[in-house]
């Protein structure tokens, strides 16, 4: 990349069909757009009641201390005034939004990236510590501060990205037709709704290159397939393991590529694996409610893995939400003094909502109240708004940089295994979503007092089983520390925390033969969280072999490896299909 505009000769012919396409692709375009959905206006931006408190409070402080209003201003304008001059430099700190060098080196671009950081700066300083907000209100000011910022980035717009009409300029516009062809397919792809394709999806194929482990669906419901995958080795573990993934997505995040499989790493060390791969929902299962992942979900798949096995008890593991549900099955059946599940482990898993750190803005009344008004209208909730909340969580990363190359650059989309499984999400069934929104998120039912599940009222220190917990260092959907208040409060007497390296997904799935990312080894409990991740060993390797001798110990027998009988079909199954 060079610090000045290139001047290419310009290909007239090329560029009037280039433009001819465009006027081509408009016309897809509109009619794309009108097949957008209506969507309940609490989902698309704050109530009304956050802009008036917000307003109310600032306009007092104002009255309060005009002083300290007068001194933000001044400040700002000062420095806004030697950024015309040429005489500001703001700092990105490494930005990877601002590395192009005409950032810094042609006189337009760099006052209108210096101009915007200090916007920036000035909004985030306004909309901090608003007195007379509750700390609900102010964390619902933050996020949507800072996604009124990352939106107006210069980066976002064409006219005031460098690298963009670079590239438009080399090729004579083709990069413009090709980026106007990739928004277009995405909304044709979407019904008018905007989701930005993450990775090429003619890149993989399921069975093909991903969730390739062999196994067979043993069992199935209107619920879940069960599949049982078949051994690599001449003897396994006594103690089977059944998986319950995310039913947010779909179950192949555990078996991804065969190098970045935790399924196949785990047959392959001699361990009986199961995993549930959850029914697609439709509007028919409008009324299914936690109570039915539990009884028909869980309770069912645990009995039909005892049974295949020939056993009493099964290990068991939770990713996510997922994780949240098992914590429910085991205080329940701690109160019915069933012991079926011998272990349980935890992949980023929340118990305790009681911070509800970045997704505040989503656990207000307004949002949800919006969110139960949709799933009332459609029987489930639709993908796209879990997908498109998830994603504004990371807006740079997972809308606006990929949405720039896409749209703007006309790149076509990388092939990226943990990207494709991203963009294959599930719908949700509506009784089930406003459960967890409003009993476990926002009442906080299951840390404070009891959730009924099945009948029975269970809390967290219900839970008494052998737990291992694994959360993630830098996990923004579910904070490390979140999990550790929440897996604390258990009553078990047998408990192991470990925190891995990187997020929420890069975290988990970090193979062995990647020497990628390490662990803190056995966190205290007992301890408060920062002084328990600092005094813990830290371990520069992967968890998994850490977390399977773990496992050994609920499985101390060998047994002649079990082959799947009478299987229904081959994995992945068909559910995943769908």
């Amino acid at each position: 990349m060079t610090s000045e505009f290139n001047s290419p000769d310009i290909d007239r012919e090329k560029l009037q069909a280039n433009l001819e396409r465009m006027d081509a692709l408009t016309k897809r375009l509109t009619a794309a757009l009108s097949q957008k959905r209506a969507v309940n206006p609490s989902l698309e931006s704050p109530g009304q009641d956050l802009f008036v408190k917000a307003a109310t409070a600032f306009a007092n402080d104002v009255l309060a201390n005009p002083a300290k209003i007068m001194e933000q201003q001044m400040g700002f304008w000062s420095a806004s005034l030697k950024n015309l001059l040429d005489e500001e430099d703001a700092r990105e700190t490494g930005d990877r939004r601002f590395q192009n060098p005409l950032w810094s080196t042609h006189p337009f671009f760099k006052y209108v990236k210096n101009q915007y950081l200090l916007n920036a700066q000035m909004l985030r300083s306004m909309s901090a510590n608003v007195p007379g907000l509750s700390v609900q209100d102010q964390g619902r000011l933050d996020y949507f501060t800072g996604q009124l910022i990352d939106a107006l980035s210069p980066t976002n717009f064409l006219n005031t990205n460098p690298e963009a009409l670079e590239q438009a300029v080399a090729t004579n516009g083709e990069s413009l037709v090709q980026g106007l062809e990739n928004l277009v397919r995405d909304l044709e792809a979407n019904q008018g709704d905007l989701l930005v394709t993450l990775s090429d999806p003619s890149a993989f194929e399921l069975g093909r290159d991903l969730a390739t482990t062999k196994g067979e669906v043993v069992f199935r419901s209107r619920m879940f397939e069960l599949i049982q995958y078949a051994p690599t080795t001449e003897t396994v573990a006594q103690t089977p393991i059944v998986f319950f993934p995310p039913w947010i997505n779909k179950y192949y995040i555990l078996d991804l590529t065969s190098q970045n499989s935790l399924i196949k790493w785990l047959v392959d060390q001699g361990q009986t694996v199961f995993v549930v791969s959850w029914i697609n929902p439709d509007p028919s299962f409008a009324d299914v409610g936690i109570d039915e992942y539990v009884t028909e979900g869980y309770l069912e798949a645990i009995e039909q893995v005892k049974k295949i096995c020939d056993v009493s008890q099964v290990n068991t593991v939770g990713y996510c939400i997922a994780g949240t549900t098992l914590a429910l099955v085991l205080a329940l059946l701690s109160q019915r003094g069933d012991d079926s599940i011998r272990s349980a482990s935890f992949f980023t898993t929340l118990t305790d909502f009681s911070d509800q750190g970045e997704f505040i803005g989503f656990l207000s009344d307004d949002f949800v109240d919006g969110i139960e008004a949709q799933c009332q209208k459609d029987g489930i909730l639709d993908r796209y708004y879990t997908a498109r909340t998830f994603s504004y969580l990371r807006a740079n990363d997972l809308i606006y940089g990929p949405a720039i190359k896409a749209y703007m650059m006309g790149k076509a989309p990388p092939k990226f295994d943990l990207l494709h499984w991203n963009g294959d999400g599930t719908h949700l069934p509506g009784k089930m979503a406003v459960e967890y929104l409003r009993g476990l998120c926002q009442q906080n039912k299951f840390a404070t007092g009891g959730f009924e599940i099945a009948g029975v009222k269970v809390s967290l220190s219900d839970v008494e089983h052998p737990i291992c917990a694994i959360a993630c260092e830098t996990d923004h959907i579910a904070p490390w520390k979140n999990s550790f208040d929440g897996m604390r409060q258990m009553g078990s007497r047998d408990r192991t925390f470990l925190v891995a390296q990187s997020g929420h997904v890069a975290g988990i799935i970090n193979p062995p033969s990647k020497k990628k990312y390490g662990f803190y080894n056995n966190v205290d409990l007992s301890k408060p969280a920062d002084e328990a991740l600092k005094d813990a060993e830290f371990v520069a390797e992967s968890w998994w072999g850490r977390w399977e001798a773990w496992l050994n110990q609920f499985s101390d027998t060998q047994v002649p490896a079990r082959a799947p009988k009478n299987g229904l079909c081959a994995a992945p199954g068909t559910y995943v299909l769908k």
